[in-house]
């Protein structure tokens, strides 16, 4: 394990970590088998290690985003229940104001803090091997959040076989990786995406995984090149992103570097991106459709069997139909439900929304989908109203209730619109109060105060003020008629 300007640890260094910090959250903080722990960091080694020591003393870990602020950590503390919390001194300001208003939270030791509080000082006081807490196969282990289509966001739950079983399906059978190989990406580890493909699935093979900070596509070239990386996870977008940028530098993107797999997922693969990258590269790309509900990838395809448009074939371990609205399988080349079954699945903590996810053992991933006559599935829309942009998933009604906020917004809604770069953007509809007007100087406002309030990747790129929004007769609002 690696970052550029960080540690580079050994197997035996992360297991040495990762001992003393469960023997922090064991004896220091009274962890129990089953508390929840959130992790709050950028990529790094140390965040690996606190992840591998909440495994260690038989926790449950809560990995966030370092994008999220103050509210939308809340929803996940309270919805959680999360006794403690391992975050980067760096990122420690939004979570300690939830101190005093979420009293679940006992405590927040951070890494980097240099003093006797902080994480590093507490783990010189533990040197011996820490005996790992004798944890059941359907222990839960994980828990991964989501964004729900409500804006209400959704806790899913991972067993520690779910753990193993995704690194015994998609790898083996699709990615082939080996232990010489050099992983690199850009989604970060609180996304299954990226715990997948730049911790579990490196260490399963015993391989190395090299850990950035800042995933820009200058970054990523240049950091593929330094590490000599084999191995990219990373969306669409990025792929483009890296492309393009490689174009402007005049370099190749395997200019003296080793890259031979390249693995896309989190959104939509248009077929052009597809081809680009291969011509640029010789390389051709591992699409795959996974759900953080599912924990990882699902149906996918590897460079030979690979075919432009399609996202691939169910792997093995899982299987997929399309289906219609009853569950009734549907013909080849008709378009319907995408249901899908194997050794993980969705469990919700506590949400209503099970019901709607899990029908008759089935899995419904919110996409609609055909399958060929040669069993590829070749992915269509979102049957929801979930926004996917640049490999994100947001939801429309958060964006909207962070607009509402804002003094000089009567009423607003938002969509998601076709974008060439992003797959899809955020595009807001408002309707401003009266003395107010629609000009440049407010579109940034708006946006601003939208970056303030939740993650900054989920402001909204457009903006298109109306004087009044369609709605039903009953005042329900007719979001088809914004996108059309």
């Amino acid at each position: 394990v690696s970052a550029p300007a960080g540690p580079s640890w050994t197997y035996a260094e992360l297991q040495r970590q990762a001992d003393r910090i469960a023997h922090v959250l064991a004896k220091d903080c009274g962890l129990v088998p089953g508390n929840r722990v959130l992790l709050r960091s950028a990529n790094k080694p140390m965040l690996v290690a606190c992840w591998f020591a909440v495994m260690k003393a038989g926790g449950i870990a809560v990995a966030t985003m370092p994008m999220l602020r103050a509210k939308e950590l809340k929803q996940i503390v309270e919805k959680g229940q999360v006794d403690f919390a391992l975050c980067d001194q760096t990122l420690r300001a939004e979570l300690e104001t939830l101190l005093p208003v979420t009293p679940v939270l006992q405590r927040i030791v951070c890494f980097g803090d240099p003093s006797p509080d902080g994480l590093e000082a507490l783990m010189a006081r533990h040197e011996a091997p820490f005996a790992n807490v004798d944890t059941a196969a359907d222990d839960t282990c994980l828990l991964a959040f989501t964004s729900g289509t409500t804006g209400q966001p959704k806790a899913t739950m991972h067993f520690h076989r779910d753990v193993m079983a995704s690194c015994v399906c998609f790898p083996p059978h699709v990615l082939r990786a080996d232990e010489d190989d050099v992983f690199i990406g850009s989604p970060p580890l609180a996304f299954t995406f990226g715990l997948g493909g730049l911790t579990l699935f490196p260490m399963h093979v015993g391989a190395s995984t090299v850990l950035l900070e800042k995933t820009g596509p200058n970054e990523l070239l240049d950091a593929l090149v330094a590490h000599r990386a084999t191995v990219l996870f990373t969306a669409p977008t990025s792929y483009r992103a890296m492309a393009l940028a490689a174009k402007e530098r005049r370099i190749g993107v395997r200019d003296g570097g080793r890259l031979r797999k390249c693995v896309s997922a989190g959104e939509v693969l248009p077929a052009a991106t597809r081809t680009r990258w291969r011509e640029d590269t010789g390389i051709e790309l591992i699409d795959g459709i996974g759900a953080t509900e599912m924990l990882h990838i699902f149906i996918s395809a590897d460079e030979a069997e690979a075919r432009p448009g399609a996202t691939g074939m169910a792997i093995p371990g899982y299987r997929a139909r399309v289906v219609d609205d009853d569950g009734k399988e549907l013909a080849p080349g008709t378009i319907g439900k995408l249901a899908v079954q194997g050794p993980t699945g969705c469990r919700y903590l506590d949400d209503p929304r099970q019901a709607n996810y899990v029908r008759d053992g089935w899995n419904f991933t919110g996409d609609a989908y055909l399958m060929d006559a040669d069993g590829y599935f070749h992915y269509q829309s979102r049957t929801d109203d979930m926004i996917i942009s640049a490999g994100y998933n947001i939801a429309a009604p958060e964006v909207e209730e962070a607009l509402l906020a804002h003094a000089a917004v009567a009423e607003c809604a938002v969509i998601g619109a076709p974008d060439p770069e992003r797959g899809q953007i955020v595009k807001a509809f408002v309707v401003l109060r009266g003395g107010h007007r629609g000009d440049e100087a407010m579109v940034k406002a708006l946006q601003d105060f939208v970056k303030a309030t939740v993650a900054p990747y989920k402001y909204p790129r457009a903006v298109e003020f109306r004087e009044a929004l369609p709605r039903t007769e009953t005042g329900k609002l007719q979001r088809f008629r914004l996108r059309g």
